[in-house]
Parts: structure tokens; sequence; C-alpha cells
């Protein structure tokens, strides 16, 4: 088959796809004041109850109010919906009515991190750690020999909240969970395989090895662990059951490479998406459909419990909201379109055979 204008014909029939540079030439600038705006999200944002926080502040700013049930909402009405303080709903109210479908955009807040087990504290040879539990999928060798920040929410027995963080800010100390010296791996680590370098139970975070010095004390290093608790957070070990105390790495975003074109940080996923979908959220002016902000918790173990998307908190809402604008539920439902908004891996040559070239995502090309 002979062709004239090959090019042309290409132009008409293949597929063609332009970079990201390509197609946001000239607009350079506004792209890095926002991919520096979402590295201050990152590094303020690094547990769920956190990108709640965020995201609530930043909804009242604009006058978004909490949801009320029983209250009625028309055209322009801005309300919120805080899910004990780990998933929350926004909506916008629109100019046409919700029984023409609402416009969802959905992320998850939850990341993988170390949990603590309900009875974390424990001594062994001079050295006091915290048992714990990994949460979502990891590759539990990377969290090993780096520095850790620990986000707590402690329920105390006055029935207060405590929540604090240490290792965030300079200055303050840091955790780790160490690992194997290179030299002595040979016969232990040398024979596993990659997910077995690090086993869970191996995953025991250090938190201090200064003794109380008192011959009739026992296991003196988590006593004075548990008195530095309870010095600087009012906490006893028997409050460390009814908390929720996360490890997550106490390392800071940046941008990557020399043309600073990309970023790295932990919980990019889902947080690229949940913080582009905030913003996109908050941006959308006077919408013609309800539009409709999701970020959901526990993503990561299978969106279970009472604040994942397997639980009734949209459908509550949704039909809540169908109420209070006199709209029908099924109606609203039917006509509705929802973005589901989390990430996937682009293409790595150094890891080729894990992917398929002709249908992986590839960086600077857009969403997949």
């Amino acid at each position: 088959m002979r062709i004239d204008d090959p090019k042309k014909l290409r132009e008409e029939v293949a597929s063609s796809r332009k970079s990201s540079f390509a197609v946001f030439e000239g607009q350079e600038e506004s792209i890095r004041k926002y991919a520096e705006s979402y590295i201050g999200y990152l590094n303020t944002v690094k547990t769920e109850r956190e990108a709640v926080d965020f995201t609530v502040a930043e909804l009242e700013k604009l006058g978004f109010r909490k949801f009320e049930y029983g209250a009625e909402y028309t055209a322009g009405d801005k309300i919120y919906y805080n899910n004990r303080g780990k998933a929350l709903i926004a909506a916008r109210i629109g100019s046409e009515s919700v029984d023409e479908g609402l416009r969802i955009v959905a992320s998850h807040i939850d990341c993988p991190r170390i949990d603590l087990k309900p009875h974390p504290v424990f001594e062994d040879a001079d050295m006091c750690y915290f048992k714990s539990h990994y949460y979502g999928g990891i590759k539990k060798y990377q969290w090993v020999s780096i520095p850790l920040a620990m986000h707590a929410t402690v329920a105390l027995k006055d029935g207060k909240t405590l929540r604090f963080t240490v290792g965030e800010k300079a200055g303050e100390p840091v955790f780790v969970i160490n690992d194997l010296l290179p030299h002595l791996d040979k016969n232990v680590q040398g024979k596993r395989t990659a997910h077995e370098v690090i086993s869970g139970e191996e995953m025991n975070i250090i938190v201090g090895d200064e003794p109380i010095l008192n011959d009739d004390v026992k296991d003196p290093v988590k006593l004075a662990v548990l008195k530095r608790l309870y010095d600087d957070y009012g906490i006893t070990e028997d409050d460390l059951i009814s908390s929720e105390i996360e490890f997550v790495p106490a390392l800071k975003a940046n941008f990557v490479g020399f043309d600073r074109s990309m970023v790295g940080g932990y919980g990019q996923d889902d947080r690229i998406c949940a913080y582009s979908s905030t913003t996109a959220f908050l941006d959308a002016q006077a919408p013609k459909h309800t539009a409709v902000l999701v970020l959901a918790d526990k993503e990561e173990t299978g969106s279970d419990g009472i604040t994942g998307l397997d639980s009734e908190f949209l459908q509550s809402f949704v039909i809540s909201l169908c109420k209070a604008t006199g709209c029908d539920y099924l109606k609203a439902l039917v006509n509705s379109k929802c973005l589901s908004s989390d990430v996937s891996a682009a293409y790595d040559p150094n890891f080729g055979s894990a992917y398929e070239p002709m249908n992986a995502s590839k960086i600077n090309f857009g969403p997949s």
C-alpha cells in the first residue's frame, strides 16, 4: 500500500499523545507554584486525621458550615460532614435540583504506616521498644533505619483526647526500627526473600535506653520511658490501650531532579489525589450540579470500618442531603457521576518486566 502523505494519515487515524510539558507550555510558573503548595501539604498532612483537619480549615475559610440533619438547604449552600475526624464529605449545592444528580470526586486520605499494638511497651537487653503492627501494603525493609515521627491521638481516663506529634520539628527526637549490620546478616537476612528480609515481628521501634538508676526497679528502661510519657504528656501505660499512635517517616517532601520536575515524599498514595480533588472542589464556584468531595479512610485495609467507604456514611449523607433539599434519593443516584481518584504506577524502565509497556501509565502524560 502506497500512501502519498503518511504524516497526514497518521494525524487522522493514529493515536497521538503529547507530554504535559508540551500541553502546558508557558504555564510552568503556575504549575511550579501548585507543586510547591502540594509539597507543603505533604509536609503538613501525614495522617488521615491531619488531612481532615487541614480540609475543614480550608472549607471554613470559604464559608462552609457543618451539615445538620433535619436542616433545609438550597442552591449555593456550602456544607461539610466530619466523620469522627477521620473521613470527610463536603458539598456545594448546585443551581440544578439534586434530582439531576451529584458530581462526586472521591479519594482516600489514609496511607501505609506503622501502628502500635494495644500493649506496645517492652524492655529487652536494656533497651525499650514499642511493639508495632504495619498498616496497609508496605515493603517492610523500607521502614528500617530511617527516622520515624510519632503522631498520637490518646483518649485519657478523664474523657479528654490528647493529640501531639514527636519528631516533625527541628530539635525533636525521632524513632527508628533497627536493622542488622551488613557483616552480620549473611546467615540471617541473607537467606531470606525480599519480602522476608524484615518480618513484621521484627519491626520493633526503639524508644529509649536510659534506665532508672535503682537496683530495686524491674525493667528500669521501660519505666524511664513511661515516666517521660507521663511527665511530658500526662500519659500512663494504660492510656496507650485507648490510643491511636501512628509512626510515619520523619522526612520532608521535596522536588526531585536537577530540573525540579518531580515530587518525592511520603504518602503520595493517595494524597496526590486527595489534594488535587480538594483544590478542584474548592475552586468550583457556583456549580450547576451539586458538587461533592469525599475523603475516605481505611482504603489501605479494604475500606472497612465506620470511616471507610464500605460503611454507610456516604449513603447516609446523600440520603439526608436529598431530604434536606426535597429531592428523590434514587433519582439523584441514577443521575449522579463519580470520579474515584487513586494512584497508578508509571512505567519504570528499571523494572520493565513488571509492566505491560503498551498499556502502562507513562510519566508526564496525564492521568490514567
